[in-house]
């Protein structure tokens, strides 16, 4: 009997070595508190996270436990005891937890464990010889070198997170309105856009309607195509469809089309050629503009911009796309630690 759409999601349970994590964001990309929705949303497009568990002594985690409370994370407090680490024992009850998970929850599929540390490296070897997907979540800067070659797949948090902020709004001229936010369409727009990206990247097979929605929904389970004005999924897909947003082809069943990019997306183009146009504008003595604070620039430009409305997860892989294409050229400053563009 084949094998109905909800048991062919993975089944996922995510298990956080939060200090290591939260430490790693603080001190590599000045995040504070770290932002669980990141990581959230890219385990949505890969299943059903089913278990939420972070491990830390919380008394020095005040405003990460409210955030992760409200993200329905079950918290494992490891306090700190005289004569013994509280490092070694978050560590040994995050690994207990595992493989009793993995021996209880035959259900379970996967594993996301978030840590950059080495020590756990044995533990995703017995997972994965317990037939087992691990899942590697870390910081580049305070992640081990042999952890993600041990994974399935590995996550560098550093990829998923937007760490650059949002523009000042402008205040408004005495008598003028306040800006109005953004329309409900281009909401919709970004978070189908978003998840049909990250489920194309998997690269396991087409991306069917109904996948579509559920992947949708993992991320925002309030979603509701009639809160938009239409009757079903099928009716907002094919509206995205005029619009050049999405493709739509033959699925394996009736009523349940494969759905993709468009093969020329000239709103994607337009961005690209927005870029190109700042990056000229911005070129200074040696020809060149630094990525960092870019992203504000071409926001000063277009207020409404986001990559994610193209389906990339980060501003960097955004401009990677367009040196790609030979829109701009992008070279590593080994001096500066930065990215630099310059005129294709």
């Amino acid at each position: 009997m084949a094998a109905t759409p909800d048991e062919r999601d993975e089944r996922i349970a995510l298990l956080l070595d939060y200090e290591n994590l939260a430490i790693g964001a603080r001190e590599g990309l000045g995040v504070s508190p770290f932002d669980l929705g990141p990581v959230a949303d890219a385990l949505a497009v890969r299943g059903r996270v089913v278990a939420r568990r972070a491990y830390a002594d919380w008394s020095s985690f005040d405003d990460d436990r409210r955030l992760l409370a409200r993200a329905q994370v079950e918290l494992i407090d490891i306090p700190q005891r005289l004569g013994g680490s509280r490092k070694n024992s978050a560590d040994i009850k995050m690994a207990v937890d595992a493989i009793e998970i993995a021996y209880e929850r035959s259900w379970v599929t996967t594993f996301a464990i978030g840590t950059g540390d080495s020590d756990f490296t044995p533990l995703v070897h017995k997972l994965r010889e317990l037939d087992k997907r691990v899942i590697g979540i870390g910081v580049a800067s305070s992640t081990s070198r042999l952890l993600p070659p041990a994974c399935d797949e590995f996550l560098y948090y550093d990829r998923l997170v937007d760490t650059t902020p949002p523009p000042e709004p402008a205040t408004p001229a005495v008598g003028t309105e306040e800006p109005e936010e953004p329309a409900g369409d281009e909401a919709v727009e970004r978070l189908v856009t978003r998840t049909l990206s990250g489920l194309a990247r998997r690269g396991d097979g087409p991306v069917l309607a109904s996948r579509l929605k559920r992947a949708m929904l993992r991320q925002d389970p309030t979603f509701d195509e009639a809160e938009h004005g239409f009757r079903g999924f099928g009716e907002l897909l094919r509206h995205l469809q005029e619009r050049r947003i999405v493709a739509l082809g033959e699925g394996s069943a009736h009523g349940d089309p494969e759905v993709s990019f468009p093969v020329d997306e000239p709103a994607e183009d337009d961005a690209f050629r927005l870029l190109a146009q700042v990056v000229g504008d911005l070129a200074g003595r040696d020809g060149t503009v630094p990525l960092s604070g870019l992203k504000d620039q071409v926001r000063k430009r277009r207020a409404d911009f986001s990559e994610k409305t193209y389906g990339f997860t980060s501003f960097l892989s955004f401009a990677k796309a367009a040196r790609a294409r030979g829109v701009v050229g992008m070279d590593w400053d080994e001096r500066a630690g930065d990215w630099r563009l310059r005129p294709a």
